[in-house]
């Protein structure tokens, strides 16, 4: 039978502004893709990659320009080649695992050989001056693994004051690319010292060549440098760490494809995410299993969820209930 496609746009409202080096955000568009066959469907949810200029709006007429012809004999291997990396194709690579695997006679571990077991996230806390950042963290003492975003103005000044709240915690550092070469050496000591597990991507995407064979205090990860996996060979020598994320790589097709590449090449791995809702998160935690990082805490984040939501426990997300995905 012919694969039909259904696109719906959404809005998902946040507790609190989410504030990096780059942007504020109040609220996330996003773009909730259907696929069915045969009276099944399989559905997933993508916001694209706005560094790239990708918007729920262009992810949508992406996928609505494909041929009708084309999208009734789709699948997941002929997707890899029809569009390329990005929200369009996460969207439809992800329904389409899940329609698979609701068509199965298991679930989406016995089409994948990944057992799915609860996973640890880290929580980001927006950037602010020290006291608010510090006030941020003291304010979830039941969070375990934080992330900081912070940028090039007083990145020392909000981790020390975070570090002196939460002693407790292990602290994850993202600057989004807005640190120079120069304060990336100047405190490479005192990161080691205040005991940051990762730095993720310091320097911008594509001015990154200082990395290059640098034996740093703290791993580094790339996260805004490395889209997807015809990029991990480029920047292999200059990161410790990648960040996969589903909406970068175009999917779980891709995603588990750099999860199988960082683990051949020791890298360790992290897995992200662009905020969405617990329909975002549910793929990525198959990529999620035994990585060194989880960043899949989007849902914290809103003030309402899809329905079932994933169960999220002091930071612990348990795997996804087969009505949600997969």
């Amino acid at each position: 039978m012919n694969l039909k496609l259904k696109m719906e746009l959404k809005e998902w409202h946040l507790k609190a502004p989410f504030i990096t080096a780059a942007e504020v955000i109040d609220a996330i568009q996003v773009l909730q893709v259907t696929v069915s066959r045969g009276g099944i469907s399989g559905r997933s949810e993508t916001m694209g990659v706005d560094y790239l200029n990708e918007t729920v709006e262009s992810l949508q007429a992406e996928l609505a320009a494909l041929d009708p012809a084309t999208i009734a004999e789709l699948d997941g291997e002929l997707l890899q080649n029809l569009l390329p990396p990005g929200g369009s194709r996460n969207g439809l690579d992800c329904a389409l695992w899940d329609l698979k695997a609701k068509q199965s006679a298991g679930d989406i571990s016995g089409l994948t050989g990944i057992s799915l077991k609860p996973v640890s996230t880290l929580f980001t806390l927006s950037l602010a001056d020290p006291e608010k950042m510090a006030r941020q963290a003291s304010a979830v003492p039941e969070l375990l693994r934080l992330k900081l975003k912070l940028n090039a103005d007083s990145s020392l000044d909000c981790l020390a004051a975070i570090r002196a709240a939460r002693p407790d915690a292990q602290l994850v550092i993202d600057a989004n690319g807005s640190w120079s070469n120069e304060l990336l050496m100047a405190l490479g000591d005192d990161l080691a010292r205040c005991g940051v597990a990762l730095l993720e991507q310091p320097l911008p995407r594509g001015a990154d060549r200082a990395l290059e064979n640098l034996k740093y205090p703290v791993p580094v990860c790339a996260d805004e440098s490395c889209q997807s996996s015809v990029e991990l060979e480029a920047v292999a020598d200059r990161y410790d760490a990648i960040n996969i994320k589903l909406d970068k790589c175009g999917g779980l097709t891709d995603a588990l494809k750099m999860r199988e590449w960082c683990g051949r090449y020791g890298k360790r791995i992290m897995v992200g995410n662009m905020l969405g809702s617990s329909l975002a998160m549910a793929p990525a935690l198959l990529v999620a299993q035994g990585a060194d990082f989880v960043d899949l805490d989007g849902p914290l984040w809103q003030l309402d969820d899809v329905e079932p939501p994933l169960s999220i426990v002091r930071g612990v997300i348990a795997p996804p209930d087969p009505e949600l995905w997969g």
